[in-house]
C-alpha cells in the first residue's frame, strides 16, 4: 500500500502500509469542512487527477477521502444515503462531490468514503473538536443553531478501513460514520464537563437542514461487530480525548 500524506489522517492509518498490496490512500485533500480556498481546492483536484493517472497505469485501487458533513448532506430532506441524489451546501462540499464524480468517471479503480467528524489525538487545530476545546478553555464558544455533528473515532475509522479493504470493497461509496448526529451543544456540554469549566454561548445563525449519515451500507459490508455504533457512543470517544483538568494547576 502506498499513503499519500503526512497529516493526521495518513499517520493514523499508516499501520495499514504493510497490509494491502495495489493500493493508494489519499490522506492529503482539503480537511477543513469551512474551507473555501479555491487554490486549496485546486491544488487536491491536481493531486487526485496525478494520482488516478497513476493507478491507471499500475493497475492500482485509489481510496478517496471524501466528506459526509453537513456540506454534502445538509440538504432538506437529505436522508444521508451513498446510494441517493445529493445536493452539496457548500464550497467544501460541492468540491469534494466534484472530485467524486471525476474518479467514478475516470475508469481507475476506486474506493470513496465519505468520513463524519473524525476525532482523534493530534488532529489540525481548525478540526472540530479541538476548536471547541479552545473556545470553552477561553471562555465563550460559537454555536451554529441547530447544527449536529456525526462524530466517529480515529481507532474506528483505521478499523473500518481496514475490513472495507480486506473486503476488496471497491467501486463504491461508503459512509465512515457513527450514524448518530449529536447537537453541538451537547458536545460543548460534554467538554465543559470533562474540562472543569463553563463558556458563553455566542449562537450564530446559518444552515440548518436536518443532517444525518446513513450507516446501513457500512454495516451490511462490515458486519455488526465493526459498526458498535450507539446514543451513548459520542460521550465515549469525547471523554477519550477531551482531557482532564491538571490538579496540579487548581492547587
Amino acid at each position: 500500500m502506498r499513503i499519500v500524506g503526512h497529516g493526521f489522517l495518513a499517520r493514523h492509518l499508516s499501520p495499514l502500509r504493510d497490509a494491502y498490496d495495489g493500493v493508494v490512500l489519499l490522506a492529503a485533500g482539503v480537511s477543513w469542512a469551512a474551507g473555501t480556498s479555491e487554490a486549496e481546492f485546486a491544488r487536491e483536484a491536481d493531486l487526485v487527477r496525478r494520482e488516478l493517472r497513476a493507478c491507471r497505469a499500475e493497475g492500482s485501487r485509489l481510496v478517496f477521502f471524501s466528506t459526509a458533513s453537513t456540506g454534502m448532506y445538509g440538504a432538506e430532506g437529505c436522508r444521508g444515503r451513498e446510494d441517493e441524489p445529493v445536493v452539496p451546501c457548500t464550497p467544501y462540499g460541492r468540491h469534494k462531490r466534484g472530485l467524486e464524480e471525476e474518479i467514478r468517471a475516470s475508469g481507475a479503480d476506486h474506493l470513496i468514503l465519505r468520513m463524519g467528524h473524525v476525532v482523534g489525538p493530534g488532529q489540525p487545530a481548525h478540526q472540530l473538536l479541538p476548536s471547541l476545546i479552545r473556545q470553552v478553555r477561553n471562555g465563550e464558544v460559537a454555536i451554529h443553531r441547530g447544527a449536529a455533528r456525526d462524530l466517529i473515532d480515529i481507532d474506528d475509522v483505521v478499523a473500518l478501513v481496514g475490513r472495507l479493504l480486506a473486503l476488496g470493497a471497491s467501486r463504491d461509496v461508503v459512509n465512515i460514520a457513527s450514524g448518530v448526529p449529536v447537537p453541538i451543544e451537547t458536545v460543548v456540554e460534554r467538554i465543559e464537563r470533562r474540562l472543569g469549566t463553563t463558556a458563553v454561548r455566542r449562537y450564530v445563525d446559518g444552515h440548518r437542514g436536518n443532517h444525518r449519515v446513513s450507516i446501513a451500507r457500512l454495516r451490511r459490508l462490515v458486519g455488526p461487530a465493526y459498526t458498535r455504533f450507539d446514543a451513548h457512543y459520542h460521550r465515549r470517544v469525547l471523554d477519550k480525548y477531551v482531557p482532564l483538568p491538571d490538579p496540579s494547576l487548581s492547587a
